[in-house]
């Protein structure tokens, strides 16, 4: 049998052939184009010749289970804006269905590579791996690919050679996929055949640098007019706000801008819910998140009642029920009149950049507005700590801690508690990661780890911190394995009850996620961490601050948590009611429709 090789000199000569690379080698080159320097995922058979091209010159990083692989990578894309997971064919693969939901509600770049059977084994035989029954009619090799492509996502299988002397372009398409990936923040779907691995494939010039990927052969023209536009109603305001929707979270360009005209001409500004944590809540001009009546109290204020010309910048096009006060009708800015609305249309927002370059050269005069401080709560030591108080003592911590806190809350009453949180501005770039719009239980933990592996490689100062319930973290505690041998630093706050609380609506065993007999401090401790309990503030205020102090392995604070109403926060006491009364009950309709009104 003659080499293949021997053909690409016959049809383009010798010198042409001496340049084409092994597809594997090419696939690490675009992925370090991309600044990709770690994926997650599980080793497998199919995918056992990629994990051999790729570990030379990327880490490869070994997940509890490929639904976790997933979730790291997106816990990665979060912070480094691109997320790789590597899994085997099909029984590898599909787990991370999930994974991409959550990608794709989140817009994040995720890349999912699965190996794949050589082309060299497609027949009509079903091979090990396929989902086939031994009495189906035909061999489907395209499973995984069908499954992605149902949640709306591109899905493809790379391809070999199909002319006799013309390589193949697959490290090509495998560029083009990343790129689409990356340039509109959605995730992609790559199955690559075992046998492309160590083939030779096209060459390709790779851009000089990212940023020339982000040129649109076209810009959408009028962003001068509508800037003038918004000059004209900030001419006539007193007390405007900037109001930022959470589709600019991976966009530090445009982040940097908003920070820079909001402290220009001294405007202060609120985020969505969902894009808490991209900016310092202790700044001045920091008005936190707003979500209508489970905003805090005193970040609604100026938003509400003083407010007279809103510029809201970025939300999603489509009204998210999270983001918008659950469609309660009480979130002010949705039906605020005076008020101009950006979304970003085009890769990379870059008319939202143009419009604000505009603004930042406008002569705006700088308004006169002072925000109230921000005050410290003060607590009687010996008090419970519950979720009624946890993130004041948090903030209280924070503030008088020179180092960022991270936070990582699960979904649950720990992901509702934590919109109490003031956040610094983490040396990473996010000080609050989570999935609040897909809302899948289970990801804190892979989410942790993706952000404590980040912290070690910029070696800085930041401390990431996990608040989780008790059924949540019982979900994915096989995490821990990875962040015990990654020799993480991480403190996990570990609110128990017992039970899954948030939306209980009654006593059944279906609401019950532990036993008090379970001994959550001799698990941590066989992870090499270390536990404490912990039930009131000066308790955990002291284990805390010397965690802080350390920043050393993993620590768990236990903290029992009271279903009784008085220990459950603002946003907590909100939405159980909300969801009461959405399911009929009469005490908790009557008591929603006095709040609204």
């Amino acid at each position: 049998m003659t080499d293949i090789n021997v053909h690409y000199q016959n049809n383009f000569g010798g010198d042409y052939s001496k340049t084409l690379p092994q597809l594997g080698d090419a696939l690490v080159n675009v992925l370090q184009f991309f600044g990709c320097d770690q994926l997650y995922g599980v080793g497998g058979d199919f995918a056992a010749n990629l994990i051999s091209a790729l570990s030379s010159n990327i880490t490869l990083s070994p997940s509890s289970n490929e639904m976790h692989a997933g979730f790291n990578a997106c816990g990665h894309a979060e912070i480094k804006g691109i997320g790789v997971a590597l899994t085997t064919y099909t029984v590898g693969s599909l787990p991370c269905t999930s994974a991409a939901a959550l990608a794709i509600t989140e817009k994040l770049p995720v890349i999912f590579i699965s190996g794949a059977p050589g082309e060299n084994e497609i027949s009509n035989h079903t091979i090990h791996h396929t989902v086939a029954s031994s009495s189906t009619w035909r061999a489907n090799y395209d499973c995984a690919l069908e499954s992605f492509r149902s949640l709306g996502m591109k899905a493809e299988r790379l391809q070999g050679a199909r002319s006799l002397g013309q390589p193949n372009m697959a490290a090509e398409r495998f560029f083009q996929l990343v790129s689409h990936a990356y340039l509109n923040k959605e995730p992609v779907f790559i199955e690559i055949p075992r046998d492309l691995i160590f083939q030779k494939t096209q060459a390709i010039a790779l851009p000089k640098n990212i940023n020339q990927l982000n040129k649109n052969n076209f810009v959408l023209q009028g962003e001068a007019l509508i800037a003038s536009h918004i000059v004209k109603k900030l001419h006539a305001a007193k007390k405007p706000l900037v109001f930022i929707g959470e589709n600019v979270k991976l966009n530090k360009q445009l982040r940097g801008q908003l920070m820079e005209f909001c402290h220009t001409y001294n405007i202060p500004y609120a985020t969505t819910w969902l894009a808490k944590g991209l900016f310092d809540e202790y700044d001045p001009l920091s008005l936190g998140t707003y979500n209508g009546v489970f905003s805090l109290p005193e970040n609604r204020d100026y938003i509400e009642q003083q407010a007279d010309y809103i510029i809201e910048v970025d939300t999603s096009i489509h009204a998210q029920d999270t983001n918008s006060a659950f469609n309660t009708g009480t979130h002010q800015i949705d039906s605020f009149e005076n008020k101009t609305t950006i979304k970003g249309t085009v890769q990379n927002q870059q008319e939202i950049i143009n419009i604000f370059a505009n603004l930042l050269t406008s002569g705006i005069n700088k308004f006169d507005i002072t925000l109230p401080a921000k005050e410290a709560k003060e607590f009687d030591d010996s008090a419970k700590i519950d979720f009624h108080n946890l993130s004041a003592v948090l903030n209280n911590i924070q503030k008088n801690t020179r180092k960022p806190f991270v936070y990582i809350p699960e979904i649950g009453n720990s992901y509702f508690a934590s919109y109490g949180l003031t956040t610094k501005k983490a040396t990473i770039g996010r000080s609050w990661i989570t999935n609040p719009w897909y809302a899948a239980m289970g990801t804190s933990l892979p989410y942790a780890r993706a952000i404590c592996n980040e912290i070690q490689k910029q070696e800085t100062d930041d401390i990431a911190v996990l608040i989780t319930g008790d059924g949540g973290f019982h979900f994915q505690l096989n995490e821990l394995i990875h962040l015990q041998k990654d020799q993480s630093s991480l403190i996990i706050i570990y609110m128990r009850n017992d039970i899954y609380h948030l939306g209980k609506s009654g006593e059944g065993d279906i609401y019950h996620c532990s036993t008090p007999d379970f001994d959550v401090i001799k698990l941590v401790s066989a992870y090499g961490g270390k536990g404490f309990h912990c039930e009131t503030i000066a308790e955990f205020t002291q284990v805390f601050e010397q965690s802080v102090r350390e920043n050393k392995g993993i620590t768990l604070i236990e903290v029992p948590a009271d279903t009784a109403p008085q220990y459950q926060c603002h946003e907590i006491k909100m939405l159980n009611l909300y969801i009461q009364a959405k399911n009929g009950n009469p005490e908790a309709m009557k008591q929603w429709q006095n709040i609204k009104s």
